[in-house]
């Protein structure tokens, strides 16, 4: 009788299992008001450079189509710098170094926070690394208020905002595509229309889970198989394969110390190396290292031993990824990849003489 009480306590305190089920993106995440002039005026704003207090970094300089709509490097440079992707240098003598955070790409960012069988708002949509910002909308602004992403030295964080809609009243093109008075909720909602456009729904994976059962090879089925059983889908799972909860798996972020990052989506990985929130992964083989050493570290840690350690997820306990595993995962993650995505670029914006 004591025995089955225990189990009965154990079983109402512990903590309740992830859904693990991944599925295919919903096929748009476009919303009501996003009208094909609201989107074009997004497109020239996400592209445009004014809207930075030195005037010379767009959103684009750090999410460019050539490079999956990220930039390509470990941790992206602002402003005072020059070039696109990888090759962005910064100008000799800036007082600034680059972020220490990776650049998530903003193909799907649409669907971020989207989970299987619940409903999904963006509204709620978590945003960064740690999910200190909600919605498309409010992270547009985050950058333009940043020091070293946009704002640099030119004036303080609360003037920010209300510069750059200023500038924006200044340039005549811009009066007339907003059509009324040009505010910042304006601004951040095109820029959202914009990119709620930039989505994948129709990878390999996507079409296999919708019911063509060619678009996978056997290959990637297995891996898929494999990803489920190593405990991969604890985190890494619903459309975007990703829980969007914070999780600690070992790594600490140099700045601010914290220890717990957000589950990134495993979309469209072969367009968007570096990996992990420092960009220390160059390659899906060392990810997957990563985690092999992960899951000896976790041991160690969970059956008392070196308590000098950064914290573990208890979620750990449960992954069983096996070196034989690593291939077919690979497989199953190439299925998640897509090309099929808008990489245009505007040949003039307004800010730009002729624009």
């Amino acid at each position: 009788m004591l025995s089955t009480l225990v189990v009965i306590l154990a079983a109402a305190t512990a903590e309740p299992q992830p859904n693990t089920k991944i599925e295919a993106l919903p096929k748009s995440a476009a919303l009501p008001g996003d009208t094909p002039t609201k989107i074009a005026l997004g497109r020239l704003l996400f592209f445009d450079p004014i809207l930075s207090a030195t005037r010379d970094v767009s959103c684009a300089t750090c999410h460019h189509p050539q490079h999956g709509w990220t930039d390509g490097r470990p941790t992206p440079l602002g402003v005072h710098a020059s070039g696109i992707g990888p090759a962005r240098k910064l100008i000799q003598g800036a007082p600034f170094l680059p972020l220490t955070r990776n650049t998530p790409t903003i193909l799907n960012t649409a669907f971020n926070g989207i989970e299987s069988g619940k409903p999904f708002d963006p509204a709620k949509s978590p945003m960064f690394w740690d999910n200190r910002m909600r919605s498309l909308e409010a992270q547009a602004l985050a950058p333009i208020r940043q020091r070293e992403e946009m704002r640099g030295d030119v004036c303080r964080e609360v003037e920010a905002v209300p510069a750059m809609v200023e500038r924006l009243k200044s340039i005549p093109e811009y009066v007339t595509l907003f059509q009324t008075e040009i505010t910042a909720e304006k601004v951040t909602q095109a820029i959202a229309a914009y990119e709620r456009t930039l989505i994948t729904p129709d990878s390999a994976f996507d079409r296999f889970m919708r019911g063509d059962k060619s678009a996978m090879t056997t290959e990637q089925q297995q891996g898929m198989a494999a990803f489920q059983k190593a405990g991969c889908a604890l985190c890494h799972n619903g459309p975007m394969l990703s829980d969007y909860k914070l999780h600690a798996i070992g790594l600490t972020d140099s700045a601010t110390n914290r220890t717990e990052f957000r589950t990134p989506s495993l979309r469209n990985l072969k367009h968007t190396a570096p990996y992990m929130h420092h960009g220390g992964s160059t390659s899906l083989d060392e990810v997957l290292l990563f985690y092999d050493r992960l899951m000896d570290q976790a041991a160690e840690t969970f059956e008392g031993g070196d308590t000098t350690l950064p914290p573990l997820d208890p979620l750990l306990r449960q992954m069983n990824m096996l070196p034989e595993d690593h291939a077919p995962i690979k497989a199953f993650l190439e299925s998640l990849n897509s090309d099929d995505y808008d990489k245009s670029v505007p040949n003039l914006v307004p800010s730009q003489p002729g624009g």
